[in-house]
């Protein structure tokens, strides 16, 4: 599309050529500053706060987040707010990454002094390594030239693409030096269904007591009949006089027993039970429980605890119910 010999989609490409670019040679301006920074913030004893002014400090509301959620406490700290007593959430064993492409930016700098009062750790991270920014911290990580996408040259858009990506190295690779586990992860986001699926176990949505459609081997089918409708399953257990899984009857087998005119109120559960079938561990992740589901095409199993008895049904609607997985 051309408005006025202005080529829009061209225009458009050029402003992702010359963020990747960016990204490229930021990439390739990682050193040593890089470790540097990455082992204080291994090593600190309190929080990891980021500050910036506008566009930077948007992106280093991100960049707390993503510390956050990948297990290194974070958060962000407005500079303006700063200087109005948010300064007082800062201690000296905290590590505080001052993010600012000048270097000069007048509400970050101001919190130099009160900060080297404070005798916390300072990181600057700022593409003039002759800034008051660069000067004045401790320890600092410096963005190679390139140009702003912005056609005026003006506004911040690949320096702040730049800072994001540098904000998501730092916070993931110190996970992985952390070993930061799926189960840590999970654990940090429960509401989200990547959540539920890391940590749900299969004890958790289970039809456990009560409401677990349950029979001892020797009972009728007509009693295995009223067990299963009385509780609302798809399924029964049958088990021994100590609890032992011994078969299962679904709702499927008893449609197929019906047609072939079965007689269901003398016939026993022993002969038409599907012998030992498939279970699963209370204690695996309801996840596992899907997957083998899927796997047998079958959608319900029998729970068993550690010591094998049978303790619950899990059917495969729980699992969707439950928002493990959409």
């Amino acid at each position: 599309m051309v408005i006025n010999d202005f080529d829009i989609i061209k225009e458009a490409k050029s402003i992702f050529d010359k963020e990747i670019e960016a990204l490229y040679k930021t990439r390739d301006a990682i050193d040593n500053n890089f470790e540097i920074i990455l082992k204080k913030i291994l090593e600190c004893k309190g929080k990891v706060i980021i500050t910036g002014m506008g566009k930077p400090g948007h992106i280093g509301t991100k960049m707390a987040a993503s510390f956050a959620s990948l297990g290194t406490p974070a958060f962000f700290m407005h500079p303006a707010e700063a200087m109005h007593g948010d300064l007082g959430m800062i201690e000296e064993n905290d590590v505080v990454l001052l993010a600012s492409y000048s270097g000069e930016s007048t509400e970050v700098t101001k919190l130099l002094p009160v900060l080297q009062e404070i005798q916390c750790t300072t990181i600057a991270i700022t593409g003039k390594p002759r800034s008051t920014l660069a000067k004045q911290c401790q320890y600092h990580f410096y963005f190679p030239e390139f140009e702003e996408a912005c056609y005026m040259h003006l506004a911040p858009t690949s320096s702040t693409t730049a800072l994001l990506v540098l904000g998501d190295a730092l916070a993931v690779v110190a996970s992985k030096v952390r070993n930061y586990t799926k189960e840590d992860f999970g654990l940090h986001h429960p509401a989200g269904a990547l959540g539920k699926k890391l940590l749900v176990k299969v004890k958790d949505i289970m039809h456990s007591d009560s409401k677990n459609a349950i029979i001892e081997e020797g009972s009728t089918l007509r009693k295995a009949i009223i067990e299963m409708s009385s509780k609302g399953l798809s399924m029964v257990t049958i088990i021994d006089k100590n609890k032992y899984l011994k078969g299962i009857i679904t709702d499927g087998d008893l449609r197929r027993m019906l047609e072939k005119g079965i007689d269901v109120y003398n016939e026993i559960v022993d002969h038409v039970m599907t012998p030992f079938p498939k279970y699963i561990d209370s204690r695996e992740m309801a996840v596992n429980a899907l997957q083998i589901m899927n796997d047998l095409k079958i959608t319900c199993m029998p729970v068993l605890d550690e010591n094998k008895k049978v303790i619950g049904s899990i059917l495969m609607q729980d699992i969707y119910k439950a928002g493990i997985v959409r």
